[in-house]
């Protein structure tokens, strides 16, 4: 049996000392996960904590279809989500049609070190900064985050591109990209 399938073994029957090798095993990654979507490092701590005693809890559903770091990211940002839920109403808009289009901004940020644009995705408003997490890290869909955020899909579209919009005007006040490249 392979180290990993031990150790889900371990927390399935509720041993200590496994869960703590789990938790001190994925608990850095996992806590930048976290970061992302929290304001701050004490609630992404909190969020840590409560996604862990969700991952022990609900272990014994682990199918070992696709990857068991996977699916503890997904508890995670699930976590999150809820948080962010309880805390944000996200504010419907109504004409989406300047947002309905991608753009193509991403190789603005290529030039970015990833710590300085990090720092810059966390200096997002709340609401923007989890539809930008969702979809550009993450890999969600619009459809996907407009169901898990309980918003329009224009929504998630209309703070994706505003997200982006802050975070390039951020980008050029810095000097990486000037407004030229920019439009």
């Amino acid at each position: 049996m392979e180290e990993l399938e031990k150790l889900i073994e371990g927390c399935k029957l509720g041993k200590r000392d496994a869960q703590a090798r789990l938790y001190r095993l994925y608990s850095p990654e996992l806590f930048g996960v976290c970061l992302r979507y929290s304001r701050d490092q004490t609630e992404a701590e909190d969020t840590l904590h409560e996604g862990f005693m969700k991952i022990f809890r609900k272990i014994g559903q682990f199918s070992h279809k696709g990857s068991f770091q996977g699916w503890m990211t997904r508890i995670m940002i699930n976590t999150a989500l809820g948080k962010f839920r309880n805390r944000y109403k996200v504010q419907p808009v109504e004409d989406i049609s300047a947002y309905d289009r991608e753009t193509g901004e991403n190789e603005a940020y290529t030039n970015l070190d990833t710590d300085v644009l990090m720092k810059l995705i966390s200096e997002l408003p709340p609401r923007y900064r989890m539809v930008f997490n969702m979809y550009a890290i993450d890999g969600y869909s619009h459809s996907e985050i407009a169901g898990m955020l309980e918003i329009a899909e224009g929504t998630s579209k209309s703070n994706l591109a505003r997200a982006r919009k802050i975070l390039q005007n951020k980008i050029i006040e810095m000097g990486f990209i000037d407004k030229v490249y920019a439009k």
